[in-house]
């Protein structure tokens, strides 16, 4: 039998990655945590995602703040009301 390990090439970042690697395909933490390319787009997506929903909620708060104005409210009696804009009806 004949058995194919494979290669991987490990490179360690420099700078704020310090203490990571590349590991084949993978992120390699610090703690030996391992983070696939697939999940890296899958948290970078969400990321964008939910700054995404701030801005439109900022937009909506801000749309929402300019529509708000005082409303002046006057109750008046129906009956005077009428009587003031069509007159007493001749019975």
């Amino acid at each position: 039998m004949v058995y194919v390990l494979r290669n991987f090439v490990v490179r360690h970042l420099h700078g704020p990655w310090a203490g990571w690697r590349m590991a084949g395909k993978d992120l390699v933490g610090p703690d030996g945590t391992r983070i696939s390319p697939t999940r890296m787009r899958g948290v970078l997506f969400r990321i964008e995602a939910e700054e995404r929903l701030q801005r439109a909620r900022a937009r909506s708060a801000k749309a929402k703040a300019v529509r708000r104005e005082l409303v002046k409210v006057v109750v008046v009696d129906l009956g005077d009301w009428k009587r003031r804009h069509f007159g007493t009806s001749a019975a």
